[in-house]
């Protein structure tokens, strides 16, 4: 029973040692692969940086810019970690590492559907999408200009200040809407003016205002107009479109568009248009005969209850 436990421990010493004489033997190389690893993730990150730079003050698409900037670096680093694990004479566990991504991938594709759905939206997106950086659109019920486009999400702002990051499986399975994909949005509102005015001089003078406003574009691919659009309960309703440039979407199509209406009604105003309001009609319930009421001139009336 002694020369057993004795064998044993020789067995397990023996053992020890030579794992211990192997990994001083391997520890050169492994501390050579973790250099490779360190060096690599450094020289990705200066390789991105530089054509970031480059690339960003040429492309003609930023977002694709960025977005292929991104794909290289992690490209250079899963290298280097290649190269570290045969450096460290760990080419098997290299091979293994490989062999056991692939069935990990399946099985991480089921857990982790919606990550992965996403990942390969964004890669379709870079190459295929309706938008572009600074483009204003919306997804959804989601409205901003465009920041960003990400492995997963797509990185919109919204005019109230908003930083919102849609998944790009919405992005492209949704509709999206671009306001500024070519430059030009049509804006529209509604003045209402008395029966009595004049339709005719009512849309001259909107389009007086319309045609001298430099803002507003002008040719003959984008006509501006105004049209009878109701008849209401106390105005004839006139619909005003005109186009603008979408460079400043929230300046244009917010201020200018205020800005116009404010014309209009000051020209309105100063042309001596009605311009009612809405009729409110007032009903007696109860048996009630009638309302007590008095001009405002009148001496206050006591036994009413009413002053001034």
């Amino acid at each position: 029973m002694m020369l057993f436990q004795e064998s044993a421990t020789d067995t397990i010493v023996n053992a020890a040692e030579n794992y211990y004489e192997k990994f001083l033997t391997l520890l050169p190389r492994i501390a050579m692969g973790i250099f490779v690893i360190v060096a690599g993730i450094l020289i990705a990150q200066l390789i991105t940086n530089f054509f970031r730079k480059r690339i960003l003050k040429k492309a003609e698409d930023p977002l694709m810019a960025r977005f292929l900037t991104q794909a290289v670096k992690i490209i250079f680093i899963l290298i280097a970690i290649m190269i570290a694990l045969d450096v460290a004479g760990l080419r098997g566990v290299a091979a293994g590492i490989l062999t056991a991504a692939g069935g990990a991938a399946i099985i991480l594709g089921f857990a982790f559907q919606d990550i992965g759905k996403n990942f390969l939206a964004g890669i379709i997106l870079a190459f295929n999408r309706p938008f572009g950086v600074n483009d204003t659109i919306m997804v959804d019920n989601h409205f901003g200009k465009v920041l960003a486009l990400n492995f997963r999400y797509t990185h919109i702002k919204t005019t109230d200040g908003r930083d919102i990051y849609i998944p790009n499986s919405d992005v492209l399975t949704k509709p999206v809407e671009n306001y500024t994909s070519d430059g030009f949005y049509r804006v529209e509102f509604v003045v209402g003016i008395g029966y009595e005015d004049d339709i005719a001089r009512g849309k001259e003078m909107i389009m007086e205002i319309l045609n001298s406003n430099t803002e507003i574009v002008h040719d003959e691919h984008h006509e501006n107009f105004v049209i009878e659009n109701e008849l209401a309960a106390s105005t004839v309703n006139l619909k005003v479109f005109f186009w603008i440039h979408t460079v400043d979407y929230r300046r244009a199509s917010r201020q200018l568009r205020g800005k116009i209406i404010k014309e209009v009604k000051e020209a309105f105003i100063k042309a001596n248009f009605i311009m009612p309001g809405d009729i409110t009609e007032i009903k007696l319930y109860g048996g009630q005969q009638d309302i007590p009421l008095r001009l405002k001139s009148d001496p206050p009336d006591d036994s009413l209850g009413i002053s001034n």
